[in-house]
């Protein structure tokens, strides 16, 4: 291969790591009610109050659900503020 083929590859290896979507995960707790997790989720999240309610639901039932997907620049400070008022959260590939 030559040299520019074989930069072309690393910086696209490179540049899908970094722009890679992730997902944000919640998780349940026994803490936290509905209502604080459906506001949080709006706040932070920017969801509308039915896909909040519905990621609550999921998450009580099933024990998480993924609520954000996209790059871990947009995703990180979301659940640093989440994780900061109490809720369990995590990023996952």
């Amino acid at each position: 291969m030559t040299k520019e083929k074989l930069k072309d590859k690393n910086s696209e290896s490179l540049n899908e790591s970094i722009g890679k979507n992730r997902m944000l995960i919640l998780h349940n707790d026994e803490v936290n009610t509905f209502d604080f997790v459906i506001d949080s989720l709006v706040d932070v999240c920017e969801h509308d109050e039915i896909q909040a309610e519905q990621c609550a639901i999921i998450t009580h039932h099933k024990g998480k659900c993924d609520v954000k997907k996209g790059v871990i620049d947009v995703l990180k400070p979301m659940k640093d503020k989440l994780s900061s008022i109490g809720l369990s959260v995590t990023i996952e590939d």
